[in-house]
């Protein structure tokens, strides 16, 4: 499915770009021919991590290495130019670099060794001799770990401090949108762990002066706000992108207008080929390509889960369920963009959307869960 998605993206990159890369640059296939050499460089990293154990990944020098590179990086992009006023990308040559999608694997690396280190074991030990007081270690039962995952200080503290200061960096760039998004892959790791829900609701109220900090006292986030539950209010501004995109879905019907046959692409859905390309696949394919889509994420979902639930050790269970997490969280924000559910945020749609730091982000993750699923039992 993952190959099919790719090339679903790489059909539906051309038919969104060319026409404004022939006017850009003057080639109708920049942008194709761009995102076929993003494929080249993440199918061959996703099939050298699907040979490599996944279980080298839990070594320390790896866990911290990632998370320092990755550190370094969201400092660096501080000072360098901005891009579209944004200090999100680290330019070399012609190739753009996005520290915050490395971050998203870094910390599910981070979380799924972290987590396993510190987390109660399922199986306690268990006593079989109990007039002699003695455990019977024939049983190779797991050892149990103190506090557990909620333990405040002992774990929730050191899980989620890396966490927190990659996504404060990501916020200064700012990029809400995928701060969030990480948060929230942290959050269902620490959920899969066993976490309470007095945690979460502890987190919750500790987000409401966030939320209002970040939403509401940024005039141009709070718009995004209103135009979501009222678009029509401005059309022609800050409701524009919005009802575009849902022009362009409506436009599909059931069997869609055609492949290339799009209107909405012609300079009327802002970034047709990056976060909106849904919009664009909906009304070209229509409703049977739109479920189409939905479906291979949703057996990305059923096979990367059954893949960590069967892992042969936790590490490989956080870890195969948090790249899950990753891969069909980001799409269900995409989705729910494209489809007014959701305000207007820089989201890709995981493998389809143009874009190389996503894409291959996203192939390397899922050449780690290929190769879990081959160890599953």
């Amino acid at each position: 499915m993952t190959v099919a998605l790719c090339l679903i993206g790489a059909v539906m990159v051309f038919s969104a770009s060319a026409v404004m890369a022939r006017e850009t640059y003057g080639n109708g296939y920049t942008f194709l021919l761009r995102q076929l050499a993003f494929l080249t460089v993440g199918f061959g990293g996703m099939f050298a991590l699907m040979n490599l154990d996944y279980r080298k990944l839990r070594q320390p020098a790896v866990v911290f290495t990632s998370l320092a590179v990755v550190l370094l990086m969201l400092i660096a992009v501080f000072f360098l130019d901005k891009n579209h006023a944004t200090h999100r990308w680290i330019r070399v040559g012609p190739l753009g670099i996005q520290p915050s999608e490395l971050a998203k694997l870094a910390v599910v690396i981070y979380l799924a060794w972290f987590l396993e280190m510190r987390n109660k074991s399922k199986f306690e030990i268990r006593k079989t001799r109990a007039t002699q007081g003695i455990r019977d270690a024939s049983l190779k039962a797991r050892p149990t770990l103190a506090g557990g995952v909620n333990d405040l200080l002992g774990t929730l503290l050191p899980a989620m401090a890396p966490v927190l200061l990659f996504v404060g960096l990501i916020v200064m760039q700012p990029d809400l949108g995928t701060s969030v998004d990480i948060f929230l892959i942290a959050l269902a790791m620490l959920f899969i762990a066993g976490l309470s829900p007095k945690f979460f609701l502890g987190a919750i109220a500790a987000a409401i002066p966030a939320i209002y900090l970040l939403i509401v006292r940024v005039p141009y986030r709070y718009q995004r706000v209103m135009s979501f539950l009222n678009p029509e209010a401005d059309p022609q501004g800050s409701g524009f992108q919005m009802l575009q995109s849902l022009i362009a879905v409506g436009s599909g019907g059931f069997v869609g207008v055609g492949l290339m046959g799009s209107r909405q692409k012609l300079f009327y859905l802002p970034e047709a080929h990056t976060d909106f390309i849904y919009a664009v696949l909906c009304e070209e394919l229509g409703f049977i390509g739109g479920l189409a889509v939905l479906v291979l994420f949703g057996i990305y979902a059923w096979r990367g889960a059954r893949a960590a639930l069967a892992a042969p050790d936790d590490f490989g269970r956080y870890l195969g369920l948090g790249v899950t997490v990753m891969v069909v969280g980001q799409a269900l924000m995409n989705l729910s963009v494209v489809l007014g559910l959701m305000p207007t945020k820089g989201i890709p749609l995981p493998f389809v959307s143009y874009g190389g730091s996503s894409l291959v982000v996203m192939l390397l993750a899922t050449g780690v869960l290929l190769n879990i699923s081959q160890h599953a039992e």
